[in-house]
């Protein structure tokens, strides 16, 4: 099988394309012919050595795949041949074929793409763990997305959207805004243009967010609590600005609200059956076109490290998929 690997921790520039033997199911798994794998930002991080999970290289980024089951292992009855499934690795999904538990493995409907299943598990998975089970967000609540046009962003303007809250997203320019009009926000704030706080407080007519969903960290992350209104929620998502903020206490207790840890990775591990759930969820949207996931790009496995290259960039708006 073909694999992109990570062989040092160079970013893109450590990434080569090799030839490696085909893998087995051992008793447990299954083997899945991988037909898209999808990337995030932390890629980029992980490919660098700067994520929380740090693997030795070579290893394959993109933790996400789609494709359809090739074996089954022994002992495994959930899943048969041929079935067409998605399925979260942490990662190593840059490669053809893969094999795992079938725990991390969910059933795709024949009318969602294998570009669109691969992309769901982390953006759209984060963005249920946090908006509707860290978050508790309400129909008719107001959310605010910083850094809404990312792949995590903009899921979670479509989660909220479908949830029934009203949606102000944020981003640094005219055209990455456009996007999340596109995918369902009612507000939007060009934070390199208008004082973050001042605005999220204008645009709720002085009233304050709900809840705020922070992929970005850095500065913006105490602008957004002080726009915060009273019994919010500020769930931290991540950190795309580059650094982690420290912010003033004292705020929570003016505000009466709550900072909220989304750690979704390891929130699917201990409660599999929950993940499932949600991402259950989102494929139905998906099927009946309530959701259209937004693909910046899909690009051959041959050209892995120009896909992470975009997110490095921060050029992408959804998610950047690879086809195999």
């Amino acid at each position: 099988m073909k694999a992109a690997l990570c062989k040092s921790l160079d970013g893109p520039d450590g990434i080569v394309v090799e030839t490696l033997p085909d893998p087995e199911p051992a008793r447990g798994e299954v083997l899945i012919r991988v037909k898209a794998a999808a990337l995030n930002f932390f890629d980029t991080l992980i490919t660098r050595g700067k994520y929380q999970h740090r693997p030795e290289p070579p290893f394959s980024p993109a933790g996400e795949v789609a494709g359809i089951i090739e074996k089954v292992g022994a002992d495994v009855d959930e899943f048969k041949v041929g079935q067409r499934v998605c399925a979260y690795l942490g990662w190593g999904g840059a490669r053809e074929l893969v094999a795992l538990v079938p725990e991390r493995v969910i059933a795709i409907p024949d009318n969602v793409s294998f570009e669109v299943a691969a992309g769901l598990n982390v953006t759209y998975g984060t963005a249920m763990h946090g908006l509707k089970i860290r978050g508790r967000l309400q129909a008719g609540e107001t959310v605010a997305v910083l850094g809404a046009a990312g792949g995590a962003g903009l899921a979670a303007v479509e989660v909220a959207k479908l949830m029934g809250a009203k949606v102000i997203a944020t981003a640094s320019t005219a055209e990455k805004l456009a996007v999340c009009k596109e995918h369902g926000a009612d507000f939007l704030l060009n934070y390199t243009e208008a004082d973050l706080k001042q605005g999220l407080r204008d645009l709720t007519n002085g009233r304050g967010v709900d809840v705020t969903y922070d992929c970005v960290g850095g500065d913006s992350t105490e602008a957004a609590l002080r726009s915060m209104a009273w019994g919010g929620r500020h769930l931290v998502v991540g950190f795309a600005a580059g650094s982690i903020p420290r912010v003033p206490v004292n705020l929570l207790l003016l505000k009466g609200c709550e900072v909220i840890g989304v750690f979704w990775g390891e929130a699917a591990r201990r409660d599999p059956l929950s993940h499932k759930s949600n991402i259950a969820s989102v494929l139905g949207w998906v099927a009946s076109g309530k959701l259209s996931p937004h693909i910046h790009a899909a690009l051959p496995l041959a050209e892995t490290p120009a896909a992470i290259a975009l997110l490095d960039r921060r050029e992408a708006t959804g998610k950047v998929v690879l086809q195999l």
